[in-house]
């Protein structure tokens, strides 16, 4: 099985881009943190980088509502790339793949339009994942909260 859950903070704005074909792709750059005891006995702490990559209409929400510094859950897949570079190195990059993305930590104030929270349907073959947006979702299909358990919607 390869599942991957991330609890982080955007270490940058999303960038968005499309492929030739028009289909909407949004980097994420998430920080998670832990403490550990240092060699020198003394706690610290330790950040972790990641890669992620969000694809459709869920993209289009993460460049429209996320921003540097912004909590979000992650879940989705590893998948390791590998290229060759302009000078003939082969490179490769392991990135998390988000089948759904949570943001969390909202700007204070900031609210649901109908005081609901919504979430949007990532899409994809016998998805129930869902994208959490803050706000009542363009997306079709949105569904509120109160009707998702931990399997989909009901």
């Amino acid at each position: 099985m390869n599942r991957t859950f991330l609890l982080g903070h955007l270490g940058r704005n999303p960038e968005l881009r499309y492929t030739p074909t028009q289909h909407p792709v949004c980097d994420l750059r998430v920080a998670t943190h832990e403490r550990r005891k240092m060699a020198e006995g003394e706690w610290g702490e330790h950040t972790e980088w990641h890669n992620v990559v969000v694809w459709g209409a869920p993209a289009e929400n993460c460049a429209k509502y996320l921003t540097k510094g912004r909590q979000v859950l992650v879940e989705g897949r590893l998948r390791t790339r590998t290229w060759e570079d302009p000078e003939g190195a082969t490179r490769s990059r392991t990135e998390i793949v988000a089948e759904s993305v949570q943001f969390l930590g909202g700007k204070p104030g900031e609210t649901a339009a109908s005081g609901e929270e919504m979430l949007a349907p990532v899409p994809g073959p016998e998805s129930a994942s869902f994208v959490h947006d803050g706000v009542a979702s363009e997306a079709a299909g949105s569904v509120p909260r109160s009707l998702v358990d931990e399997a989909g919607p009901l």
